[in-house]
């Protein structure tokens, strides 16, 4: 139990939202097999190792570099239960086609940002403090938020904006932004934006806020990879397995909302509970960041 122990104070990657409810819904025991999406920093691993322990088996995939170094420091402990595979959770089949897994006794993923990539200034997400405009989750794949505002003309900018951020101001801002190929920090991009949203319409979340979002869903694909992995997740399920997704706003829930009901309809999968699930209070107060965190479960009919 002392590696256990010891993996526990290698917490400062990401903390997990809402363990309790997705051990408990995942259905989870001794010699499951459960893949999980979007292992992050290896906090709902951990926890589902447990679980499972002695025999359970654990693949955990994730697109940033970053965390799957940090997830096999955290994990070392369970040895050779845990298989970690850079890639990204569009690719579920073709991951698990090539490991050798046809079905899974359940699936998780948690979408949204970690905690590691929003404090990092060298990732760009925030605007916290200054850095490089980049944002990417996987820095070594695809193009950079400052190569998406110099190479993105104004109505396309707006299209993004209004759709990924839901924002008001998307035209004013994407005249503004489009074609700026000066724009080349987080700090830049927030006061440009500041300067086009009117003064009058100011409040506590700074003006830059949805605009960063749309770019970083943008940048990343953040929504075609989730409807690709919804896609491909329920069949992946054996019988009585169940997919847990935990999402952060309403671009996110829609689609799983819909993906799951779909599902449901043909008879071979069913919801648990068709509302959502919510962190407790105390879980909010620990870690603020998750309050927007929504739950939602699948289930693989037995027969």
């Amino acid at each position: 139990m002392t590696t256990v122990g010891h993996a526990r104070r290698c917490t400062s990657f990401h903390k997990p939202a809402m363990v309790a409810s997705v051990v408990r819904w995942l259905g989870v025991g001794p010699g499951s097999l459960v893949v999980d999406a979007t292992v992050g920093g290896g906090g709902h691993a951990e926890a589902i190792l447990e679980v499972s322990a002695p025999d359970g088996l654990f693949i955990g995939i994730d697109r940033d570099p970053d965390a799957i170094s940090f997830a096999q420091e955290r994990l070392k402990w369970a040895g050779g239960r845990v298989r970690l595979i850079k890639g990204q959770m569009g690719e579920l089949s073709r991951i698990l086609d090539e490991a050798g897994v046809s079905q899974a006794d359940a699936i998780l993923a948690d979408l949204g940002v970690s905690s590691h990539q929003l404090d990092s200034p060298r990732r760009g997400f925030g605007f916290g403090t200054d850095a490089p405009l980049d944002m990417r989750m996987d820095p070594t794949q695809g193009q950079s938020a400052a190569w998406l505002l110099s190479n993105m003309d104004a109505s396309e900018l707006e299209g993004v904006l209004r759709e990924f951020g839901q924002e008001r101001y998307a035209r004013r801002i994407a005249r503004a932004l489009a074609g700026r190929g000066d724009i080349k920090t987080t700090r830049e991009l927030a006061n440009a934006v500041a300067r086009a949203v009117p003064m009058r319409t100011r409040s506590r979340i700074h003006p830059a806020t949805r605009t960063f979002q749309a770019l970083r869903i943008a940048v990343n694909d953040e929504m075609g990879e989730l409807d690709r992995f919804l896609d491909q997740a329920p069949g992946r399920l054996a019988p009585g397995g169940r997919l847990v997704v935990i999402s952060y706003h309403s671009l996110e829930d829609g689609r799983v909302k819909r993906a799951f009901a779909g599902a449901a309809s043909g008879g071979a999968f069913a919801l648990p509970f068709r509302k959502i699930l919510r962190p407790e209070p105390a879980e909010v107060a620990d870690n603020p960041r998750i309050r927007s965190a929504r739950l939602r479960v699948l289930e693989r009919l037995s027969s």
